[in-house]
Parts: C-alpha cells; sequence; structure tokens
C-alpha cells in the first residue's frame, strides 16, 4: 500500500526523508517493525482467546520428558504468523509483482490447508487431523499454481548477457542455481534434453511440486518442541532475505556470481516480515511455550520458504539451507523404511533411532527439550554460513 501511496504523498506532503520509501531495504525494515509488533502483541490477544474458547494442543501420549506439561496448551498460533506475513507484505510491497502476489498466494493457501488440519484435531476431535491424501492434494495445487506461473509469466526473466540475441539481456530460462559446479548455474532444459520442448513444462512443475511438498512437510515434522520449528526459520528466513537481495541486485548478483533476477528484490520484504513474524512467535512459543504454531503455522511457513527458494533460483540450495528441516524428514523415512525392511527379513522390526523425528530421539536420551532446540538452531546457523561459501567454491 505504501509502495503505491509513496509517489502521491511526495508531491503533496514533503515530509524529509520520505524518498527513503521507494528502497526496498528501508520498506523491509517497516514490514520487519510491524511484523514483529503483530506477532507479539497479536500472539499475547491469541493465547488468552483461545484459553478461553480452550481451543488446545491434542497432545498423544509418546512417553517423552516433559510432555504432560503441554497439556491445555493453546494451538493453531500459525494464524498470528500468517497475519505478521500477510499484513507487511501489503502495507509496503507491490502487489502486481509477480513473485510477491505468488508469495501471497502461498501464504494464503498453506495456512488454509493448515487451519482445515488444526480445526479438525480439536474441534472434530481426531488426532489424525486432516487426511494425508487431502494434504497431498492441497500441496499439489499450490505446487501446480507456483509451477506454471514461474513458468509462464511474462515477468519471469533472468539476465543473461551472455547471448547477444537476447533483447537487453533478460530471458527466459530454466537455469538455478547449484554449487560447486562452474558458473554456479545448472539447465533444466539440459538435463531433461530427452522430454519434447512442448512438454518440459510438466517436468518442471513436478519439480516445483516436489519441492514445495517437502519443504512444508519438513517444517511441519521438526514443529515438535517448544521454539524449533520459528527458530529454525528465522535462520532460514534472513538466509532467503540475504539470497533475495542479492538475486535483484545487479552489482551483488555479480559478485556472488549467481543469476540477476530482476523484481525478485521486492521478496526481502516477505522474507524480513516472516523472520520477524518467528521472533515475535518465539516470544511465546520458547520454552515452556505459552502456543504452539500447529499446522496453520507450519504448513505456512515450509511453502513460503520453498516457493521463496523457487522463485530466486536457489532451490537446490534447500537441503543445506534447511539442513534441520532435511534431517527431520530424513529420519523419519529412514525410520520407517529400516522398520519395514527388518520387519520383513527378521520377522521382527527394528529402529534406527530411538523415537522419529530425530529431536524425538534426544528426547528419549533425556537431553532437555531447550538444549536440544538451541543445539538444532545452532547447527541451522552454520549450514546457512556454509550454503553461502558453498556460492563461491567451484
Amino acid at each position: 500500500m505504501l509502495y503505491y501511496l509513496y509517489p502521491y504523498l511526495e508531491r503533496i506532503i514533503h515530509i524529509p526523508g520520505l524518498g527513503l520509501c521507494q528502497y526496498v531495504s528501508f520498506r523491509a525494515f517497516l514490514a520487519a517493525v510491524c511484523a514483529l509488533g503483530i506477532s507479539i502483541i497479536g500472539g499475547k490477544k491469541m493465547i488468552m482467546v483461545f484459553k478461553k474458547y480452550q481451543i488446545n494442543e491434542n497432545i498423544r501420549d509418546l512417553d517423552l520428558q516433559g510432555q504432560n506439561q503441554k497439556k491445555n496448551i493453546p494451538t493453531m498460533g500459525g494464524g498470528i504468523i500468517i497475519m505478521a506475513i500477510i499484513i507487511p507484505t501489503i502495507l509496503f510491497a507491490p502487489l502486481h509483482n509477480v513473485y510477491i502476489f505468488l508469495s501471497c498466494i502461498t501464504i494464503l493457501w498453506m495456512g488454509f490447508l493448515g487451519f482445515l488440519d488444526d480445526y479438525i484435531k480439536v474441534f472434530k476431535n481426531k488426532k489424525a487431523g486432516l487426511a494425508g491424501k487431502f494434504k497431498i492434494i492441497g500441496q499439489v495445487g499450490l505446487g501446480i499454481i507456483v509451477g506454471l506461473t514461474l513458468y509462464y509469466h511474462p515477468d519471469v526473466l533472468i539476465y543473461n548477457n551472455t547471448d547477444p540475441t537476447i533483447h537487453e539481456g533478460y530471458a527466459k530460462s530454466m537455469q538455478t542455481t547449484i554449487p560447486f559446479f562452474k558458473h554456479n548455474a545448472l539447465d533444466y532444459g539440459t538435463v531433461l534434453h530427452f522430454i519434447p520442448l512442448p512438454y518440459i513444462w510438466i517436468f518442471y512443475v513436478g519439480i516445483v511440486i516436489f519441492i514445495i511438498t517437502a519443504v512444508s512437510n519438513g517444517v511441519n515434522m521438526t514443529d515438535g518442541l517448544d521454539g524449533l520449528a520459528a527458530g529454525t526459520s528465522v535462520v532460514v528466513s534472513i538466509a532467503l532475505a540475504i539470497l533475495a537481495y542479492a538475486s535483484g541486485h545487479y552489482f551483488f548478483s555479480q559478485s556472488l556470481n549467481i543469476m540477476y533476477i530482476p523484481h525478485a528484490g521486492e521478496l526481502v520484504i516477505v522474507c524480513t516480515a516472516m523472520a520477524s513474524a518467528c521472533i515475535g512467535f518465539l516470544w511465546h512459543n520458547t520454552y515452556p511455550a505459552a502456543i504452539f504454531m500447529g499446522d496453520t503455522g507450519s504448513l505456512t511457513l515450509g511453502g513460503l520458504i520453498g516457493m521463496i527458494a523457487l522463485a530466486i533460483k536457489k532451490e537446490l540450495l534447500l537441503p543445506l539451507l534447511c539442513g534441520i528441516f532435511f534431517i527431520e524428514s530424513c529420519s523419519v523415512i529412514l525410520q520407517v523404511f529400516y522398520f519395514q525392511y527388518t520387519k520383513k527379513r527378521r520377522g521382527i522390526g527394528k529402529r534406527l533411532w530411538l523415537m522419529a523425528p530425530l529431536h524425538h530421539h534426544y528426547q528419549k536420551k533425556k537431553y532437555h527439550e531447550a538444549k536440544i532446540v538451541t543445539r538444532f538452531v545452532i547447527i541451522n546457523i552454520l549450514l546457512a554460513i556454509f550454503t553461502f561459501i558453498t556460492l563461491k567454491i567451484r
């Protein structure tokens, strides 16, 4: 909103410093402050309302340390995260920008999907929540929208100064950033050269669906300890903000040797709002938590992280940048696979870990919840730093 009002305000009201509003960095700062205020103040109000109406988490008996303390704690707190991201985005970002539009669609779509899951758990008293097939259908639906938009929309371009036949250097491209390779670039079109060109969009959309589904489920699995999902999401959001700013700035993109993507710099506003929303939510969610984000928050954060990474062509960095989400997901997959394999071979199923996801394994080993969360966040910080280093290792 401020983005559109600025030209009129500048002509009518001559306020010193108003010109700062034209810079994405300043608007990102305003978005961060706004998101922080909404999540801290709004979170407190939400806790009071949810306690009044007993919108509490259904705790499964997993025989974990401190589990009984989590009973009667409000859930669906992800609603405040959604508001803390979407409101600053509407206020300070250009809504006609294709990347901002996709961000808003992702937030609302995944937020509604997570809300349905939490609603069934809380109000229908079904611990399983929304059936898995319906979650997958929702994630696939969003993946199709994001994939088709990124593939066909005329504003989704990269700057290519290596081909003189391209007008003004801008071109449609299926390139993406990949670490350790020369020029930090991989072209999906080259990898999928055996596919007829008219059908290659199907495989690209498939890649988008996989990434959005994987990341959203990864954050969902990570959301098992007080502050874990929100804390790691802060680290990932800040890293994505830096990458988005560099990708949308010609000088910095050339310095890091990554693709210059016009208009992608506006995603910094979404990323800083997401980081601040999670920080504000942590105010209430750190051990001992006063509220849980539920699937309303975890699915939204994961879907948005995946969508932004795809938009700025950094999706292949996600296994490293989102290392905690990746490890948590793999721990569940490997646990199920190994149990089924040993049961089939020996008649008795065995486990790789005491319990999956991995954070529950350490709970079973009697590590304190706060220590597990702190160490996981530290690991994610180190992984984020290493992510940037990989862009210079070729």
